[in-house]
């Protein structure tokens, strides 16, 4: 029986095995339903102009589109589908390119399956899961900064980013003018020597500050 507020998936990768056996796997889960295929990452667009997916499962290396740019334009396009670079690769260029293109997640492929659902549900809900080896990679390209003179309030907003809040979001939260919170996060920017809200939240994520 389908649960009645299950997480369209959508997957996308070029080998036909790949798209079956994850199929298969979704089906344990009865609060995950699969809505579509795609083989490349032209294909990936098509299918989420429209299925509009909750999460996608996106393959990295494709013919036609790779997986990193179909992520650039379906996260531009379609802000609230989260996608999981899925990869049997974990180079580091890799890692920063799909994150920077709008993945909030990075797994290996022989994540367990437990995984794989629980990964699915945090996306869903914008929250992040990154693999060991992309833990480990993103901690060496940031070159392990710390959290260097942050105020309390500052470290606050950190974690609220860090856990998939807007700056919108963060104001209401908090009670104070979102143009205090964009103020706040370039502080923030600054002191950790970043230049994006993503790479400050990998930062977070490497200092523990989602547990």
């Amino acid at each position: 029986m389908t649960h009645p507020n299950c997480i369209r998936v959508l997957i996308v990768d070029d080998h036909d095995m790949v798209r079956k056996g994850l199929s298969v796997l979704l089906q344990a889960f009865d609060d995950l339903e699969l809505v579509g295929e795609a083989r490349d990452g032209l294909e990936a667009i098509s299918m989420s102009d429209k299925l509009d997916p909750d999460v996608i499962l996106m393959d990295l290396i494709m013919p036609q589109m790779n997986g990193i740019e179909a992520t650039r334009v379906i996260t531009h396009k379609h802000p609230n589908t989260r996608v999981i670079a899925l990869t049997s690769f974990e180079e580091e260029n890799m890692v920063m390119d799909v994150l920077e293109a709008g993945a909030i997640s990075y797994l290996q492929k022989n994540v367990t399956i437990d995984v794989l659902g629980d990964s699915i549900r945090k996306a869903n809900l914008g929250l992040p899961t990154l693999s060991p080896e992309a833990t480990h990679l993103l901690i060496n390209t940031l070159g392990g900064k710390g959290l260097p003179n942050l105020s309390a309030r500052e470290m606050e907003i950190l974690k609220l980013m860090a856990a998939g809040l807007n700056n919108l979001e963060i104001a209401l939260k908090l009670g104070i003018s979102r143009s205090t919170i964009k103020t706040h996060a370039s502080h923030i920017l600054a002191k950790l020597g970043v230049s994006s809200r993503l790479k400050a939240v990998r930062i977070a994520i490497e200092h523990h500050l989602l547990s």
